[in-house]
């Protein structure tokens, strides 16, 4: 036993024996004193686990001055004894059961927060059968890694785990595992499925019914738990169904007070899982804190409002903006989904008088009320220079437009087109004649004016001038002319007609 530790005492013991030696050498004249240095030798052994100092009684009594050199080796062992201890880490972080079967257990774990300047030796693992007070190591050895299966137990067992982190120091506080683990195959470990829908925030206006169901895996049966911003579920306000396969979150009728991050936890032994959700319950929002009227200019005026202290528990999308004419009391939208908290309306009509409101906009909808200006808006009809210095004497003139001159000269767009007619066949002339004031039509053959000669028939409609020839015969053939004329002039367009004879072959 003495033997295991000189190592750790090693280069002490090897200046005392060096320091002995030598004064040793000069005294061969006195055989007695041989056998000194062959029971000096324990001697020297005995300061490896005991004080270095005791090595002085070793010499012979007659030789003082080599006893007094071990003197320095003590001052050595007396430095180190005012050097001050080196404290235990800290204890190991996060200790939970990675996986579990008939045999084993695994941990995990995160180093120590404090390790201290000579660093970590490794840790120890240790176990302890539920209602036992031993404590059985696992490991051996130390392990330097933060993780460590531990093997060979008992199915059916139930221990305490607990882990201790060890330093030249000493070991640290144990960090121990919550709950006990009971030594068992897990058939499926649990496992929450939260639907894809259920990842963003589930938004949901006032009054909807809500109903999430949420799936999970895991045998035995997992224990499920709900929780609302960290604390336990008001069950008068939501309900929750379990079965084996999913759990079941209720609310028959949504209230703003149900917004929140509730989280489902399923649980089998010391096996957990999480997942979480974000619910948002909303509403109208209200109308605006409040709005004014700035200035007002020509046919414009400027409002400015605040936001709505009630959001609705949403975002403000925008804004609607409406005018009305105290003459006539009706509301108009100006501005819609407006998303500045000031507006110029403008187009305002000249000596009128009008109030503004705004309404508050958000996902769900518009504000069921409006805040509307104290003051009224007056478009004056000539603003005086007290009032805006800078546009002093504005006064409204309409502006002078020059009448158009309509007036044309009659004009054919369409003319005349010359043809052949049979005799017996009813035909008809056509043109296009255009000119302001509206021309007077004339039908002129062979430059006498036709007249109101029941074999013609004139119309004119819209510009377009029609002549129907009434079953032509040979002698109606000839030059044909229409003439349009009014107060700025006269135009003309002729055609050739020819009506031919039907010829009947003798037999």
């Amino acid at each position: 036993m003495p033997a295991k530790p000189a190592p750790i005492k090693k280069s002490p013991a090897k200046k005392a024996a060096a320091k002995e030696e030598k004064p040793a050498e000069p005294a061969p004249e006195a055989p007695p004193a041989e056998a000194a240095p062959a029971e000096a030798a324990p001697a020297e052994a005995a300061p490896a686990e005991a004080v270095p100092a005791e090595a002085a009684p070793a010499p012979v009594e007659g030789e003082a001055a080599p006893a007094a050199e071990p003197a320095p080796a003590a001052e050595e062992p007396a430095a180190e004894a005012d050097a001050p201890a080196e404290e235990p880490t800290s204890a190991p972080l996060n200790l939970t059961v990675e996986d579990v079967n008939a045999t084993s257990v695994t941990l995990k774990w995160q180093q120590p927060e404090t390790i201290g300047d000579s660093g970590l030796d490794g840790y120890t693992v240790e176990y302890c059968k539920e209602g036992a007070a031993e404590w059985v190591v696992a490991n051996a050895e130390l392990t330097v890694a933060t993780k460590l299966v531990v093997a060979g137990l008992t199915t059916g067992d139930v221990l305490n785990m607990r882990v201790v982190a060890v330093n030249p120091g000493g070991r640290s506080e144990p960090a121990v595992l919550a709950e006990a683990v009971p030594v068992r195959d897990l058939v499926e470990r649990p496992k929450v499925r939260l639907p894809r829908s259920l990842r963003t925030r589930y938004v949901r206006k006032v009054g909807a019914q809500i109903n999430l169901v949420i799936p999970f895996l895991g045998k035995p049966k997992p224990v499920v738990s709900w929780t609302k911003d960290g604390e336990p579920l008001d069950t008068k306000r939501v309900g929750i169904r379990n079965s084996d396969r999913d759990s079941i979150l209720f609310i028959r009728t949504s209230e703003r007070e149900d917004s929140g991050v509730y989280e489902i936890t399923v649980k089998i032994d010391s096996f957990l899982d999480k997942a979480s959700l974000t619910l948002q319950i909303v509403d109208l929002p209200g109308p605006p804190a409040s709005v004014k009227l700035v200035d007002t200019w020509g046919f414009n005026a400027a409002l400015e409002w605040t936001p709505p202290k009630d959001s609705g528990n949403t975002e403000i999308t925008g804004y609607n903006v409406q005018k009305a004419d105290k003459k006539t009391g009706e509301w108009f939208t100006v501005l819609e989904n407006y998303h500045r908290l000031n507006a110029t309306i403008s187009d305002l009509i000249m000596g009128n008088s009008y109030n503004f409101r705004v309404f508050s906009v958000n996902k769900v909808g518009v504000s069921e009320k409006s805040v509307t200006t104290k003051e009224v808006a007056t478009i004056q009809k000539t603003v005086p220079t007290e009032v805006v210095p800078c546009r002093a004497g504005i006064v409204y003139t309409p502006p002078e437009y020059q009448e158009h001159d309509f007036s044309e000269v009659p004009k054919f767009t369409a003319p005349l087109i010359d043809r052949a007619a049979t005799v017996g066949y009813t035909t008809k002339l056509l043109c296009a004649v255009r000119g302001c004031p509206k021309p007077k039509i004339e039908w002129l053959k062979n430059q006498m004016v036709i007249g109101d000669d029941p074999k013609y028939r004139q119309l004119s409609n819209l510009g377009v001038c029609s002549l129907e020839i009434r079953k032509p015969c040979s002698f109606d053939g000839g030059v044909y002319t229409c003439r349009a004329k009014n107060d700025n002039g006269v135009a003309t367009v002729s055609c050739k007609l020819e009506v031919k004879q039907v010829i009947i072959p003798e037999k």
